[in-house]
Formats: structure tokens, C-alpha cells, sequence
């Protein structure tokens, strides 16, 4: 009897551990969900080097609680699978929620975004958000646009010149 107790601590402890060192944590409803949906969410999250485990919901509340994120307990209700990310803080959210658009019966309930408890309407939020790459790209645009309309104004007046000059 002890050495399942000693399990069960252990186990609490292990989620605990994977909700403080995560970027961000996803919960999602999973219900309605066929075999064949959740291998091939898993196998997408898995790509991108994201966790994503089912817990009972009594370990996963008291691991919740040892990590002092209390408010994941209203949400902690029904089937949930638990998606943890521990380098990208936008790759679950994203892929979870294109997943959730083809795939209706998946919920997404709430998560934790850098140590802070977030609601729905957050989790999409951070969904909305470009890719890094997609980032970079969009700072090396903003960046290369002085340089190219200076570019375009020098050949302008070259332009300019030339035809005054002929």
C-alpha cells in the first residue's frame, strides 16, 4: 500500500516539475477525439519537441497546487491532456489550436504562459502570434526598408539626372 502512495508522490511531483520548468502548458479537452486525431496531435507536438501527457485530474490538482497555480483547478474538470513546451512558448498554442479547427471536438481550456495561470482567451492570443522565424522575417522587412527606399531615391535622382543631362 505505501509503495503506491511513494508512486502516486512521485508521479504528483513529476507534473509539478513539468508545469514550473515549462514555457508555456496547454490543457485541452480531448473528449470526442478518435485514436487515429490524437496520434497525429501528438505526432505534431512531438516535432516540435512539445510533452503532451493525459494525467488523472486528482494528481495533476495536487501537483497544481505544489506549483502554486491554483486557478488551473476550475479548468481541471472532465478528460484532460496536458501539452508542455519548455522552449517555444507559442508552438503548443498554435499548433493545438490549427489542430482544434479541423478537429472540433478538440477544446482547448486553459493553460500557464511563463509561471502565470492563463485563461482561453489568452492561450489564443499567444496562438495568434507568429512563429519565430516568422518574427525574424518580419524584423529583417522592417529593417532592409530604410536602406531599399534609400536605395529608390538614389536611382531616382541618378535617373533624374541623366535625363536633364541628355
Amino acid at each position: 500500500m505505501s509503495s503506491i502512495i511513494e508512486q502516486k508522490k512521485q508521479l504528483v511531483e513529476e507534473i509539478k516539475d513539468k508545469f514550473v520548468s515549462s514555457e508555456t502548458v496547454v490543457v485541452v479537452d480531448y473528449r470526442g477525439l478518435d485514436v487515429a486525431a490524437v496520434t497525429e496531435l501528438r505526432k505534431q507536438l512531438r516535432e516540435e519537441g512539445i510533452e503532451f501527457k493525459v494525467y488523472k485530474n486528482t494528481m495533476t490538482r495536487r501537483a497544481v497546487e505544489a506549483a502554486e497555480l491554483n486557478e488551473l483547478n476550475d479548468i481541471l474538470v472532465g478528460p484532460s491532456a496536458i501539452a508542455f513546451s519548455k522552449d517555444d512558448a507559442v508552438a503548443p498554442a498554435r499548433i493545438i489550436k490549427k489542430f482544434a479547427k479541423e478537429n472540433e471536438a478538440l477544446e482547448i481550456k486553459g493553460g500557464v504562459i511563463q509561471g502565470s495561470v492563463a485563461t482561453l482567451e489568452q492561450v489564443q492570443e499567444l496562438a495568434d502570434l507568429p512563429s519565430y522565424e516568422g518574427m525574424v522575417s518580419m524584423l529583417l522587412s522592417v529593417l532592409q526598408a530604410p536602406i531599399r527606399n534609400l536605395a529608390y531615391a538614389t536611382k531616382a535622382v541618378a535617373e533624374q539626372k541623366e535625363e536633364q543631362g541628355a
